[in-house]
């Protein structure tokens, strides 16, 4: 999903955990209101609610998100997706894109969060822009290249994080096939968490431990904030 660099073995806190429902309830929501209220018919929120599942968000929250978004409990909210580009501190560059129903609130946020970096530069030819699928599979060390090849996707890599007993992989797709690749995983029994239109860097940038540090510390504070959907970045 772009945040590779999120990946780590680490202890969520309640407040992190709790921006986490927020946004994957707002994904929900607006997955429920482009199409019919149903994810076994709405491929968009049969994977919004199965990566609100895995996070453990109660059931009564998802359905509720899905009578919000579908405007049983009233009128449908107004969300757009704003795009923000620029550069993180080191000259990292960062797409990151927001869900928000008031851009004007969100702009300006998003520039103080780039004080320190470089909003506003356009870096979208740093970036490939593909389908990208993440998705889990009962059994240890499956082909993930054989699986892939089978899919449709074009490229394949194992997710940071591996359950035991189980494998995880994120693919890669060319934007027409994405659909297709991801009912091809779902058929053959893979939980898919992920299914979007995103950004892969064609050269990932290498920092020292420390230059690192201070970049993840700029990217972790833009994810934080509540408007912000996903972030995709050349950090390596």
């Amino acid at each position: 999903m772009g945040r590779q660099w999120l990946q780590k073995n680490r202890e969520i806190n309640g407040a992190k955990r709790g921006k986490i429902f927020t946004k994957l309830i707002r994904e929900i929501t607006v997955a429920a209101g482009t199409g019919v209220p149903d994810p076994t018919m709405n491929a968009k929120l049969g994977v919004a609610v199965e990566a609100a599942r895995k996070q453990s968000v109660p059931n009564d929250t998802i359905k509720r998100a899905i009578m919000k978004g579908s405007g049983q409990l009233g009128p449908k909210g107004d969300m757009e997706l704003v795009t923000f580009e620029g550069f993180t501190p080191h000259k990292v560059p960062v797409i990151v894109e927001c869900m928000t129903d008031n851009r004007n609130r969100t702009a300006p946020d998003m520039r103080n969060l780039f004080k320190d970096g470089q909003l506003g530069s356009k870096v979208g030819f740093f970036f490939e822009h593909v389908g990208i699928i993440e998705a889990t599979t009962g059994g240890a060390g499956i082909d993930i290249e054989g699986v892939a090849i089978e899919a449709g996707a074009q490229n394949v890599e194992p997710l940071e994080q591996q359950t035991e007993g189980h494998t995880g992989a994120r693919f890669f797709t060319d934007r027409t096939d994405l659909d297709a690749v991801t009912k091809h995983l779902r058929d053959n029994g893979w939980s898919v968490t992920a299914s979007e239109i995103g950004y892969v860097a064609k050269e990932p940038v290498q920092l020292s431990p420390e230059q690192r540090t201070e970049v993840e510390a700029f990217l972790e504070a833009l994810d934080d904030h509540d408007d912000v959907h996903r972030i995709y970045t050349a950090l390596r």
